[in-house]
């Protein structure tokens, strides 16, 4: 997760500099029934889908091409070399990341990892660490502790963060830990108000877990 928790974290130098910058562009016009099934994320691997909010724009291709042809390896959040090891499953943003506007770009970004990058892994808790300390290095402030959250019968771990980009933004980001598959799964949500975080977050839905065969 740590490529994914450098692009979220990333995020908030677009903020800075959208706090300063002209107002935002009216939103794109909501799609037609037919191009419903493009807004809608939907992972078989781990069982879970995420409506995408009509007018975003996907960059997930973009961003996975940029970590794969980056000249550095890709670092875990301990700072450890993980290259071929995470992968940016869906990140999505409210407008484009270059887009000038006054308000933070709100965005989603769910990644996967191998939980092998962190010897020793044995829980999701176990992750909390080293996602905390990039945070507070990135200038954020974790806001609370973290907890554990059930979502349609799955249970993640939630941790959230903040940091303030002037008197009036202040960045939210909420981040939601699920190991499932010697994977970790980090699902980041980022917006700027708990309101807003809370609506992202209820685009996404778990698939009912499968009972154990008799």
């Amino acid at each position: 997760m740590a490529m994914i928790a450098l692009v979220s974290l990333g995020l908030t130098l677009t903020a800075e500099a959208q706090s300063k910058a002209a107002p935002v562009a009216p939103p794109a016009a909501k799609p037609t029934a037919t191009r419903e099934d493009a807004q809608l994320y939907r992972n078989t691997t781990f069982g879970f889908r995420y409506q995408i909010p009509y007018g975003w724009v996907d960059r997930t291709q973009e961003i996975g091409a940029q970590d794969a042809h980056s000249d550095a390896p890709t670092k875990n959040a301990r700072g450890q070399d993980a290259a071929g090891k995470a992968e940016v499953l869906l990140a999505i943003f409210e407008r484009p990341p270059q887009a000038t506007g006054d308000t933070i770009n709100s965005a989603v970004v769910i990644a996967s990892e191998s939980a092998a990058s962190y010897p020793g892994l044995k829980k999701a808790e176990d992750y909390l660490g080293p996602l905390t300390e990039l945070a507070i290095a990135k200038g954020f402030k974790a806001e609370g502790e973290p907890y554990a959250l059930e979502v349609e019968s799955r249970q993640l771990l939630r941790a959230d963060f903040i940091k303030p980009l002037s008197d009036r933004l202040t960045m939210r980001q909420c981040t939601l830990v699920l190991l499932a598959k010697g994977r970790i799964v980090s699902l980041t949500f980022i917006a700027g108000s708990e309101d807003e975080l809370d609506d992202l977050m209820d685009g996404l839905h778990f698939s009912p877990a499968k009972s154990p065969a008799r």
